[in-house]
């Protein structure tokens, strides 16, 4: 089987399994297992589905990291459940969600699965980075599309998007975002900046939308060139643009830290982190089958085997 490395954005892949199957799966106590069962469930399909030889589970080690806060203090402002000093703030989670983060952690531990997150960053980070330094293909899973950024047909990173449901992904190549924005990927971080996201908290430049935005960037490259054109009387950009630009200035000159990707964090390699995908044998499979029964899990955990068996 050729190698090829598959990322997943893990939060919102739970998030999405969570909402998308009922709470009334739950274990003997009563503690829901919807989540659960649906994370593996992906797994087990998006593995098998797209050759993946190695797998790490990207992990918020901080949804919110304070420097992103710091430059735009309305970065995910809508998501906090409570500020916390010295430490990473709580995220709005239900609670039957958050019940399950710990048998997640458990499941994927037993199954051999690699769970990578980075003091002070976001999943997204640890995504950047090892799709941006990996020397094997990589598929992003996400339903995220900042994200959009690392697709990269020359280094053959591709994004699968779950926005639409596991019956309608779609994998983003550099024609495809194209398509989807009039943007090449490697402009996109530029392209979220000037039109916003209030999904992230980003205000954008007022009065610049997507066609605006995507049209901008096509006539000048990149938002460093698009400020150098509103900075030279001579350019051809209207008035009416540069106002625009004017007003966000403050903003324009910290949003593309905070939209860009990280992709130089200090991670474990593929190796140190165990990517590697193989069967579960022993005492770790005979754990993983009996917390199938005890907690409930149904076939998936079943199904999860099943793809790792495949990796012999």
């Amino acid at each position: 089987m050729p190698q090829r490395l598959m990322l997943l954005d893990t939060a919102s892949l739970y998030f999405r399994a969570f909402y998308g199957l009922p709470d009334t799966l739950t274990r003997a106590d009563g503690t829901p297992v919807n989540a659960v069962r649906g994370l593996l469930d992906m797994i087990a399909r998006l593995a098998t589905d797209y050759g993946a030889t190695h797998l790490v589970a990207c992990w918020d080690d901080d949804w919110r990291p304070q420097w992103r806060v710091d430059l735009i203090p309305t970065y995910k402002t809508h998501r906090v459940a409570e500020v916390v000093a010295d430490a990473p703030d709580v995220e709005v989670v239900p609670d039957a969600l958050e019940a399950q983060l710990p048998m997640i952690r458990r499941v994927l531990e037993l199954a051999g699965i690699a769970v990578v997150g980075a003091a002070d960053h976001e999943a997204d980070d640890v995504v950047g980075t090892y799709a941006s330094q990996a020397d094997l293909p990589v598929d992003v899973v996400t339903g995220d599309r900042d994200l959009f950024q690392l697709v990269d047909d020359d280094r053959q990173a591709r994004v699968i998007y779950t926005a639409r449901g596991m019956r309608n992904l779609e994998v983003l190549t550099d024609a495809a975002v194209v398509e989807k924005y009039r943007v090449l990927p490697q402009q996109y971080a530029d392209y979220a900046t000037l039109r916003g996201d209030a999904s992230d908290g980003l205000p954008g430049v007022a009065g610049i939308g997507e066609k605006t935005a995507a049209a901008l960037l096509g006539e000048y490259g990149t938002l460093d060139g698009l400020l150098e054109a509103a900075s030279d009387p001579g350019s051809r950009l209207s008035a009416s643009v540069r106002a625009k630009l004017a007003a966000a200035s403050d903003y324009l000159k910290v949003a593309p830290v905070v939209v860009n990707v990280v992709r130089d964090l200090a991670l474990p390699t593929l190796e140190e982190a165990g990517a590697q995908l193989h069967p579960v044998v022993g005492e770790s499979r005979a754990e993983l089958e009996r917390l199938a029964a005890e907690w409930n899990l149904g076939g998936s955990v079943a199904r999860l085997l099943a793809a790792l068996d495949l990796r012999e």
